[in-house]
C-alpha cells in the first residue's frame, strides 16, 4: 500500500459551507481516524462520468490531502478530471446537497452530478 502522505496541494477547494456539513457529517457518522473523504469519478450518468463524494477508508493509488481537519482521499488518476474543480453545499428551499463546480467539464446534466470532458 502506498505510503504517500497528505504533503501535497489538494486539488480542489470547498466552500466554507461545504466544510461546515463535511465535519457535521463525519462527526455524526462517528468515523475512526482510518477514513476521509473520498472525492473522484467513475463512469456513469448522463453525460459520462459522475462524481464520487463519501467517507471510505484509503486505497492503493490514493493520495492524501488535509483540508481543515478532514482527511481527503483521491485516486492519483482522478485528479486530471478534478483539478480546480470548487465542491459547495447548498442548503435552500429549491435545492439541498452538495454541488460541483468543475472548470474541466466541457458539459453538465441537469441535476449537476454528470459531466462530460
Amino acid at each position: 500500500m502506498s505510503m504517500e502522505t497528505a504533503t501535497s496541494l489538494i486539488p480542489v477547494s470547498f466552500t466554507e459551507g461545504a466544510t461546515k456539513e463535511l465535519k457535521k457529517i463525519q462527526q455524526q457518522q462517528e468515523l475512526n481516524d482510518e477514513f476521509g473523504l473520498r472525492i473522484g469519478v467513475e463512469g456513469g450518468g448522463c453525460s459520462g462520468m459522475t462524481y464520487i463524494l463519501g467517507f471510505d477508508q484509503k486505497k492503493d493509488g490514493d493520495q492524501e490531502f488535509l483540508h481543515n481537519g478532514v482527511k481527503i482521499y483521491m485516486n492519483k488518476t482522478h485528479g486530471l478530471y478534478l483539478a480546480g474543480m470548487q465542491i459547495d453545499f447548498q442548503d435552500g428551499l429549491n435545492s439541498r446537497g452538495f454541488t460541483f463546480n468543475n472548470p474541466n467539464a466541457s458539459s453538465t446534466c441537469g441535476c449537476g452530478t454528470s459531466f462530460a470532458v
